[in-house]
């Protein structure tokens, strides 16, 4: 079974944190969806796959950045709405 989340969070996160941790985790687990910031600071990931490699993703995420204070993190269902041809992007 597919699922789909929209992760969203504000964190002061290290250089190239998007594309050297959170698309690495990405591509280990079979991740389709994107990664960028958001015009107010804000990290928006949105992450599809199997049900369990999407939380697996998540769990990675958060042991991974045990360092990292993460403010108003929101972890929601997504409706998938677009075809993300399995792959995961780095939005810059």
């Amino acid at each position: 079974m597919n699922k789909c989340l929209k992760i969203t969070f504000i964190a002061d996160l290290p250089e190239n944190f998007l594309r050297d941790f959170v698309q690495k985790y990405a591509k280990k687990h079979g991740i389709e969806g994107t990664v960028q910031v958001a015009g107010d600071d804000s990290i928006r990931i949105i992450a599809c796959g199997k049900k369990e490699h999407v939380e697996s993703f998540l769990d990675d995420i958060h042991k991974g950045t045990a360092e990292v204070q993460f403010e108003d993190l929101i972890v929601e269902p997504f409706l998938k709405d677009r075809d993300y041809r399995g792959v995961f992007r780095v939005i810059e």
